[in-house]
């Protein structure tokens, strides 16, 4: 048994060894870690995080779940815009002299540890009433007095812990409608009368013969006709309202059907109620309307926990920070921009406006609006637009246009993203439906013909029966759960659908694009190596300085991949696009780049080359081999049997025999 249980020492010993931060789980290198009561952390982040944990006897929080925090990242002036108290009103819930409410999105919300550190934000923060949180849409909801403290001391203090709220443009504006219930509401009604009709209804399954049975038969049957009343009127009025919009626009939709299924269900029913033919069919229609309404309410709450409708607002900060005249900063709304204010946009900062660029050099990351991750350079005096993200120092820009004017705004609200132009697809449903809805009446009509000359009753019969039986509830209630789950499988994938439509128009796909760099490519795998004359530390130098400035995807890997020297002034910059680089470097002329901008001959579509001269010599080249995904050709291999396939590249042909061959 003594074996079993290890020394105290050798439990501290392991923590103190680990190469991964006891708070957040990071790995790190041996000259980055930090030792504190005898735990290893990554950064002073961290370690300031769990003395502030330990002060307040949370301590806890590290048993609920080991690694579970999140290191945190530098706030400084972040949110200056929350002492702006117009802008807090907006994002405040309720607001009273001595109580406040706000509900803050944070991202960082993964496991056990974040819930339970994130309810006790009371023993952090005095004056912070109660805090609780929402998993599912990752928002803790704070109570606090705001005599004690305030939002910003509050946002704060989760940042400090490592939860960083995110506050958007879209918590600024105006509350959105409360969900619609009214589906709730049906479902609520169906399933009360549903459940009991059924118990109702159980004592004439089986045909005993009963004094009391016999005696309370009619009234438990007319109880029963009172109960399907607000079934058929109120709960399933959502498919005799879809029907009856079918009918006017012409569509014959399956909704046509199916109502008229369950009308010719309740009237028969009744029929068979009020002249003692039996006890109808109340209970097949009390359980079709609330399994259908179910599936429907089954999706919708799908819908919602996925919650990917969101426009450009939900990335858009609030606030920025304005440049007055007298050269003081302060925080204002984005709505309040006008034509000629000057911004200080911070590093990793949304440009929430077009403008023209005030500081000398900056590197804009468009990815949001382009899709492209590569950094774009932009120099004193270029145009920058809404939606870019700025990289590196501060920066100060013009504004030239406000919110509402920007190019972001305006390809946003162009009519291709307008939902109407997205419903032409007709999905298998409608059009079977479309001729299911005619036969069907068809065959009806046509039993009623046949038999009513001969016998009413029986036609009657033949009428209501084809009509009960050739309801389509079954694809009414199969679909909603179908492909509601087949969302919420592909939404736990990372895989967001905008609506299930789009799952049919998928089963049609015949050919399969990819992008090359970034999707079977990776950036942190590729092979670099110098053929050449040997590299003297002063050329390496000069090298590493000029690739620093350029934004070129193989100059920053090659930034990367040159081993860390120090890095030089450069003299008369230039980068001629598709070209290369050039610049003087302590009186040296350095250019990088294709072989026609080094002015030598060379074989260049066989493999992705940069070349290197120095005073107009030539001195060699970098080679970069492309490395593909782990896994990439048996992934190849697989959809090959099903689709056609294609790579878009920008790469020269050097990197087409590599492709093919995959």
């Amino acid at each position: 048994m003594k074996n079993l249980k290890r020394p105290l020492h050798k439990v501290k010993e392991q923590i103190m060894e680990s190469n991964h931060c006891f708070h957040c789980g990071d790995e790190f290198s041996e000259n980055q870690r930090i030792v504190f009561d005898e735990k290893s952390f990554c950064c002073v982040g961290c370690k300031t995080v769990y003395e502030i944990f330990k002060q307040s006897d949370l301590i806890s929080y590290y048993e609920i779940e080991k690694n579970a925090g999140t290191a945190p990242q530098d706030t400084k002036g972040k949110f200056d815009f929350l002492d702006n108290e117009k802008i807090v009103d907006k994002l405040l819930e309720f607001k009273e002299e001595d109580i406040q409410i706000i509900s803050l999105y944070i991202p960082q919300i993964h496991c056990s540890s974040c819930i339970w550190i994130l309810e006790n934000l009371h023993k952090l923060q005095e004056g912070v009433i109660t805090s609780q949180v929402n998993f599912h849409q990752k928002k803790v909801r704070i109570t606090f007095n705001p005599n004690v403290t305030s939002v910003k001391k509050n946002v704060l203090l989760l940042c400090k812990i490592g939860y960083e709220p995110y506050i958007s443009l879209e918590n600024y504006e105006s509350k959105k409608p409360k969900t619609d219930r009214s589906l709730i509401y049906k479902v609520g009604v169906a399933f009360f009368c549903f459940g009991n009709i059924m118990l109702l209804s159980f004592p004439e399954y089986f045909e005993v013969q009963d004094f009391w049975l016999d005696k309370y038969k009619y009234f438990f049957r007319w109880l029963i006709f009172v109960l399907a009343l607000p079934t058929f009127f109120y709960s399933g009025s959502v498919y005799h309202k879809a029907a009856y919009h079918s009918i006017k626009a012409r569509t014959f939709d399956i909704n046509i059907p199916m109502s008229l299924g369950l009308i010719v269900m309740f009237v028969r029913s009744t029929i068979d109620i009020f002249f003692d033919y039996g006890q109808g069919f109340f209970d097949t229609l009390a359980s079709l309307i609330f399994f259908m309404l179910l599936g429907k309410l089954f999706q919708q709450k799908t819908y919602d926990f996925l919650s990917f409708e969101r426009d450009f607002k939900s990335y858009f900060p609030i606030a920025v920070t304005k440049i007055n005249s007298d050269k003081s900063e302060k925080s204002v709304s984005v709505y309040d921009l006008e034509k000629g204010d000057r911004l200080l946009i911070r590093n990793e900062e949304l440009i929430p406006v077009d403008g023209v660029l005030i500081s000398s050099y900056t590197s804009i990351d468009y990815s949001f609006v382009t899709g492209e991750a590569v950094p774009i350079a932009k120099k004193s005096g270029d145009k920058i637009f809404a939606g870019g993200k700025q990289l590196g120092n501060l920066m100060e820009m013009e504004v030239t246009s406000s919110v509402s004017q920007s190019y972001l705004t305006q390809l946003w609200n162009n009519e291709v993203f307008d939902k109407k132009n997205n419903q032409s697809y007709t999905t298998l449903i409608t059009k079977v439906s479309h001729y299911f809805t005619p036969i069907l009446l068809l065959i009806a009509f046509t039993g009623l013909g046949f038999w009513l000359p001969r016998d009413v009753n029986t036609a009657f019969n033949v009428f209501t029966a084809v009509l009960i039986i050739a309801c389509p509830c079954a694809l009414a209630l199969s679909t909603p759960f179908t492909l509601g789950n087949i969302i919420r499988i592909l939404g736990n994938r990372k895989f967001y659908l905008k609506n299930t439509t789009v799952i049919e128009q998928m089963a049609k796909i015949d050919t399969i694009v990819f992008d090359k760099t970034g999707t079977i490519t990776t950036n942190r795998k590729s092979t670099i190596y110098f053929e050449g004359k040997e590299l003297s530390k002063e050329e390496r130098i000069g090298i590493k300085s000029l690739v620093h400035i350029s934004n070129h995807p193989l100059s920053r890997k090659l930034y990367d991949f040159i081993s860390d020297v120090e890095k030089k002034e450069i003299i008369d910059f230039q980068e001629i696009t598709g070209k290369g680089i050039q610049g003087i470097i302590n009186g040296k002329l350095y250019k990088i780049g294709s072989s026609s901008f080094i002015g030598i001959e060379s074989d260049d579509n066989l493999q992705t080359n940069v070349y290197i001269s120095i005073d107009e010599q030539f001195i060699g080249k970098y080679i970069f081999d492309n490395q593909y995904r782990t896994g990439i050709n048996e992934l190849f291999d697989e959809l090959s049997q099903n689709y056609e396939l294609k790579i878009l590249s920008g790469d020269n042909e050097g990197e087409r025999k590599s492709l093919e061959s995959i």
